[in-house]
């Protein structure tokens, strides 16, 4: 009796707390694309690629991009040679796309000169900044008076080869979209093996490291030989991606012995921007932004409303006739599935917070056909114990023989259904992986439900008489035994 009590007051304690916990801080499950909206990108590659590895390749990179965004479950796959983005709920979808369309060569070019931003006058005097970011340095900054003459025409794509002399833009718009005009191309990603960012406090505050190969190194070191005896802007280094300068650091000495470190006045999400550009940049295979489509969260909301509707119907039916086939019995199967339904949601709600786990309309249905495999555990102790009743035995001495033979019944039924939910999530992609999730988490719940709550719930009904005798709604009218006494 001891041991039933707490492992009665234990799950509901456990359960009913984490729920209420869950309101309180105001933790949610964490909807997927098709609930809450987002955007979706299709990237076809440029040409004809015969070597489907390398799309295998770029789809692997595009999901590191993405992973980087932070982005809740986001779902990328190859439809032929189309590679589909969908990402759920993004809050920068300006960025987010820019970042997933980023498809050529990363490259690092030496700075030649810092121009202004393209106007159609004729002749422009500037006086402009050299980039305050530094390579492996304390930041600096000096100015420099460039003379141009405008138009100075941006280079075309065409004209952007790893081998030419550019001008390119650098990110920004209006007045702070200066252009550089750049020499050829010393190192492109292929010679970069890592990059992270991290904050080092103090004045320094965010940093890039950049780790490179040996072959990576060695161009890098000759570019700094090259770079670091001039003046702004010349002793700078372009991280070109895309024909869009990305950052263009100063040489703070002319060798590097270890890991380059990219520092200056970055933010945050600067200091991670530029990270996943360096790490992700160069794909195998140039890829092009096909389609962008904003999906809109209302058809997901709608099919979602139904989905719950239908769900709270069949519930409600569900446990109608739990109530009049088993009687008291009934409301047992009820108080499981509710506490099943709140350690269902509490559980989503931490995994969103934590790992980026969304619930999908797969996920929803998965939910709700699990509702079948948790009512037919208790269906299965019910019916034991009628069978027990029924040789003559009083229902205190039969509900724990009942439950050891039902759950090994129980078991195997719930092991089936973990089986195959595992196989379908580890074969299978996009929202059967979500299905087959959300079902292994029910079938387990069902399993520490049906040990740890159901059968002490049971123990302890059938220790009150009355509960047991009452007429045509007690435990012994449920259990088709009228007359047998407690």
């Amino acid at each position: 009796m001891r041991r039933n009590f707490w492992y009665l007051m234990i799950t509901v304690i456990l359960i009913v707390g984490a729920f209420v916990a869950t309101l309180i801080s105001g933790n949610r499950p964490v909807l997927g694309l098709d609930l809450q909206g987002g955007i979706s990108v299709v990237l076809a590659p440029v040409g004809n690629v015969k070597n489907q590895a390398s799309l295998n390749k770029a789809v692997d990179i595009i999901r590191n991009r993405v992973d980087s965004l932070g982005v809740a479950e986001p779902e990328i796959s190859r439809q032929g040679s189309n590679v589909i983005i969908d990402l759920p709920g993004v809050r920068d979808r300006d960025k987010a796309r820019r970042l997933v369309g980023k498809t050529a060569e990363l490259r690092f070019r030496p700075v030649l000169a810092i121009l202004p931003p393209e106007t159609k006058s004729a002749t422009t005097t500037t006086k402009a900044r050299a980039s305050t970011t530094t390579v492996a340095g304390a930041t600096t900054s000096s100015s420099s008076t460039t003379t141009t003459t405008n138009p100075i025409k941006t280079s075309t794509p065409a004209e952007d080869t790893a081998g030419a002399t550019v001008i390119l833009p650098g990110r920004g718009t209006g007045t702070k979209a200066v252009r550089y005009q750049l020499g050829p191309a010393a190192l492109t990603g292929k010679g970069v093996s890592g990059a992270k960012a991290s904050f080092l406090g103090g004045t320094q505050g965010w940093v890039v490291d950049l780790s490179l190969r040996s072959d990576g190194s060695t161009a890098f070191n000759n570019l700094a030989k090259a770079s670091y005896p001039k003046q702004p802007p010349q002793n700078a280094v372009a991280i070109v991606l895309d024909g869009v300068v990305q950052s263009a650091p100063a040489f703070q000495t002319n060798s590097f012995s270890g890991d380059v470190q990219i520092s200056g006045n970055f933010s945050e999400g600067d200091a991670k921007d530029l990270a996943t550009v360096l790490q992700y940049g160069a794909l195998p295979v140039q890829l092009k932004e096909l389609t962008t489509q904003s999906v809109s969260p209302t058809l997901g909301t709608d099919q979602l409303r139904a989905g719950i509707a239908a769900g709270v119907i069949g519930l409600a039916l569900v446990a109608l006739y739990m109530l009049l086939f088993y009687r008291v019995l009934g409301l047992v199967v009820i108080s499981g599935l509710s506490l099943s339904a709140m350690a269902i949601y509490a559980l989503i709600s931490y995994l969103g917070t934590a790992i980026g786990l969304t619930l999908t309309l797969a996920g929803v249905t998965g939910l709700i056909v699990s509702v079948g495999v948790t009512v037919d555990s208790y269906v299965v102790y019910f019916e034991k114990l009628k069978d027990e009743v029924r040789t003559g035995r009083t229902v205190r001495s039969s509900v724990d023989r009942a439950f050891e033979k039902s759950f090994h019944t129980i078991l195997a039924a719930d092991l089936v259904s973990l089986i195959g939910a595992a196989v379908l999530y580890a074969l299978a992609i996009g929202s059967v992986r979500g299905f087959a999730f959300f079902l292994g988490i029910s079938v387990v719940l069902d399993l520490l439900i049906s040990y740890f709550f159901m059968h002490p719930l049971v123990y302890f009904m059938v220790q009150r008489s009355e509960l047991v005798t009452v007429r045509k709604v007690g435990i012994a009218a449920g259990l088709d035994a009228v007359g047998v006494t407690a």
